[in-house]
């Protein structure tokens, strides 16, 4: 998933809420609509009409896609083992379709503008006596955390390389772990060290 890359783009002076509304929509179309090719097809339409509109073009379309070639193996091998070959490509398809269209929304969309919307979304709530600002937190800390994960797993990468060995699912899975867990310890630490419960 990508983070922000700033533009100027149609889509980066987009909305916040309208875009999280679109990206709403798409997955709920096409959840609805699973077994109907055209839904689909409308929906890839949308993914590369996306990439027009911000600006990154069917290169960045096919690098996003070669960025997710391990979820689509993941996706697509045990829905072959048990599934239709038809009804295999229609949910892998509908699924990567909304990945893509997600990855779309936070290209487009600084990270500080999305919590503010959050804030905003969440704001009636509030008047009902949740404690709005821990989900607020809990959102904040999972969009930060997905480029120290993406980090670690270069970490690794390279570390792997260096000592010869090839990168595989294997190799990256466990050290990617670990890796993850410790983030993770490390920042509940911090957050109770603030007070935060």
């Amino acid at each position: 998933m990508p983070l922000h890359q700033p533009g100027t783009s149609v889509l980066h002076r987009t909305g916040v809420g309208v875009k999280f509304l679109l990206v709403f929509l798409l997955a709920l179309g096409v959840s609805l609509q699973r077994e109907n090719p055209w839904a689909i097809l409308g929906a890839w339409a949308l993914v590369i009409l996306g990439h027009l509109l911000a600006g990154t073009g069917v290169s960045g379309l096919l690098r996003r896609l070669w960025g997710l070639r391990w979820i689509l193996l993941i996706l697509t091998v045990p829905q072959l083992i048990f599934l239709e070959p038809q009804v295999a490509l229609l949910n892998v398809s509908r699924v990567v379709a909304v990945i893509m269209v997600a990855g779309l929304f936070t290209l487009t969309t600084r990270t500080s503008d999305i919590l503010e919307g959050f804030d905003r979304a969440l704001a009636p709530l509030a008047k009902l006596g949740v404690d709005t600002s821990r989900i607020s937190l809990a959102l904040s800390l999972t969009i930060r955390s997905v480029p120290v994960i993406l980090a670690f797993s270069g970490q690794i990468r390279e570390a792997l390389r260096a000592r010869g060995r090839r990168v595989t699912p294997k190799a990256l899975i466990m050290p990617l772990l670990v890796m993850s867990l410790r983030h993770a310890e490390e920042t509940a630490e911090a957050l109770a060290a603030r007070g935060v419960r």
